[in-house]
């Protein structure tokens, strides 16, 4: 199949409109990721070992398994499930498909970054008789969530990779919109291309602005392991 500029510029406009849910869907998935990875870290908190066994292998199956597989599930098998099955949108299947499957990464970043937190800060917070809601919101999460950032950044490109997936379920994003103008005129080179280079265009970027962010973040934390270890 030899290239066509003239095509190229034809479903450019088609496939560009796509572009508004793509990254509306990223933004979403992503911000539900984020809030669900809190769930995953508190349930493992739980002092109960049949519950962490629980959320642990629920946590284990979820990343073991292809989100694509669990969009189907969502779209096709859910609404078959007897009395709790209900039929969801394609959009509603891709956040929580997508946004449930990136939070077990999120939720693992978060515990990491908490254990990260010196025990002594645990200690103080207890020592000053703070709630359990002052203790993470004003001690622990200002302390645990900031080192995590390039990682949760990079989950981030990561999710905007997975995102195409969508469209098998019927979300008409950039990569649905080119197999649609493909199949009208049976030309998939042209339109695919397209999809490539806008998400070269979006994930590079960003990807940059990531690496930046992870710079500037080993500085300040070296920075302050220095100033502690000359006040010490």
């Amino acid at each position: 199949m030899n290239w066509k500029w003239e095509v190229f510029f034809d479903a450019l406009p088609l496939v560009t409109k796509g572009l508004t849910i793509t990254i509306s869907l990223t933004i979403i998935c992503y911000l539900f990721a984020l809030l669900f990875g809190f769930v995953w870290v508190f349930l493992r908190r739980i002092p109960s070992k049949i519950i962490n066994w629980i959320v642990t292998w629920t946590m284990e199956f979820i990343r073991s398994t292809p989100p694509l597989v669990q969009l189907f599930f969502l779209y096709f098998g859910w609404p078959m499930v007897p009395v709790v099955g209900v039929s969801l949108s394609p959009f509603t299947c891709a956040v929580i498909g997508l946004g449930i499957h990136t939070s077990t990464y999120i939720g693992e970043v978060y515990r990491s970054g908490i254990e990260s937190v010196d025990k002594g800060q645990w200690e103080a917070s207890t020592a000053l008789n703070l709630t359990t809601r002052q203790k993470w919101l004003k001690i622990i999460l200002p302390q645990a969530v900031p080192p995590t950032i390039p990682m949760l950044g990079n989950y981030f490109i990561i999710l905007f990779k997975e995102v195409p997936l969508a469209s098998t379920v019927g979300v008409l994003g950039i990569l649905a919109l080119a197999n649609n103008y493909g199949a009208a005129h049976f030309r998939y080179l042209e339109p695919l291309t397209i999809v490539a280079l806008l998400f070269l265009l979006l994930s590079y970027p960003s990807s940059l602005l990531i690496n930046k962010l992870e710079k500037k973040m080993n500085r300040r934390f070296d920075k302050k392991s220095s100033t502690g270890s000359i006040s010490m």
